[in-house]
């Protein structure tokens, strides 16, 4: 198989357009020729990417193959971009993109410091954040979308390395002020055992939390899980319960929420993980420089 990058990017276009008409427009070309290279996409790949529209309609629909192309080309155009940017980029600059998978964590403020102070003496370099739980950042670690995850769980050290950052970030419960518990300094296990649970869906996150809770997962009233602590809090106003969280995620102030820590207290280390044997751009290096500082600095 010999898929050309145009190509690619002929058909992200009909998929956002959803139209090939529209998609011809935007990118200059006839759609006669435009239908004739997607179809040749089709044979080439022995899949049908694109329904098209029936009479009085325009609009083209993608398949369950073209869904899945879609995704793998908006990643494949995405990681050509940046390999081309340093690439090209002149040797004495420090510019182009550094990208950090993340979860929710207040630790996001050490990269933006570090980011804000290069960006001041390199204002062509930019830094993009994504969310996502430890999953979705090592996925996206593997496939060299991102140069760097930001994760409260060591991933295997064989496969990557790990810099430590001097944050922790303490767990709790983020309730409504109204609720029996909201009175508390502090949440102790026996507290919970009776309550309606909203949990994090993370891999890892459950096990711990049942360890502290002397309970397993199963024999304690479930009532919804989370992967984004804001959706989670909507959750909470809506009386629907008690979510276990990281503090400092959500800003309770004149809310209805409020939050209270564990006792015994439980927390989580940050990490800076990336690839083992990764060739960094000089703008990634230049973050990892002073991200290893403030490692160093909070040792001290």
């Amino acid at each position: 198989m010999d898929m050309e990058l145009r190509l690619l990017q002929y058909f992200l276009a009909v998929a956002r357009e959803e139209s090939i008409s529209a998609a011809a427009q935007s990118l200059h070309i006839s759609q006669p020729a435009l239908s004739t290279q997607l179809k040749a996409l089709e044979e080439e790949l022995g899949k049908q990417l694109l329904i098209r529209g029936t009479k009085g309609s325009r609009r083209v629909m993608l398949t369950e193959e073209g869904m899945l192309l879609r995704k793998r080309a908006e990643e494949i155009l995405s990681l050509v971009r940046r390999t081309e940017e340093e690439i090209t980029g002149p040797e004495e600059t420090i510019a182009g993109d550094v990208v950090i998978g993340a979860g929710e964590t207040e630790a996001v403020r050490l990269v933006a410091r570090a980011a804000r102070e290069l960006q001041e003496r390199h204002p062509d370099l930019r830094c993009h954040i994504s969310s996502g739980n430890a999953e979705y950042v090592l996925e996206y670690l593997d496939k060299g979308l991102f140069d760097f995850g930001l994760l409260f769980r060591e991933p295997d050290p064989r496969k990557y390395e790990i810099l430590p950052l001097p944050v922790r970030d303490r767990w709790g419960v983020l309730m409504r002020r109204d609720s029996p518990l909201a009175d508390r300094d502090a949440i102790r296990p026996e507290d919970l055992w009776d309550k309606p649970l909203i949990l994090s869906h993370q891999r890892g996150d459950d096990q711990q939390l049942a360890r502290w809770m002397k309970r397993e997962v199963a024999q304690l009233h479930v009532v919804g899980t989370y992967n984004l602590v804001f959706n989670a809090s909507l959750l909470v106003d809506e009386g629907l319960g008690y979510a276990l969280c990281l503090d400092r995620l959500i800003n309770t102030r004149g809310s209805r929420l409020c939050f209270r820590p564990l006792s015994p207290g439980m927390e989580a280390a940050a990490c800076i993980v990336w690839k083992k044997y990764q060739v960094f751009s000089k703008a990634a290096q230049a973050l990892l420089r002073l991200l290893s500082r403030t490692d160093r600095e909070g040792d001290g």
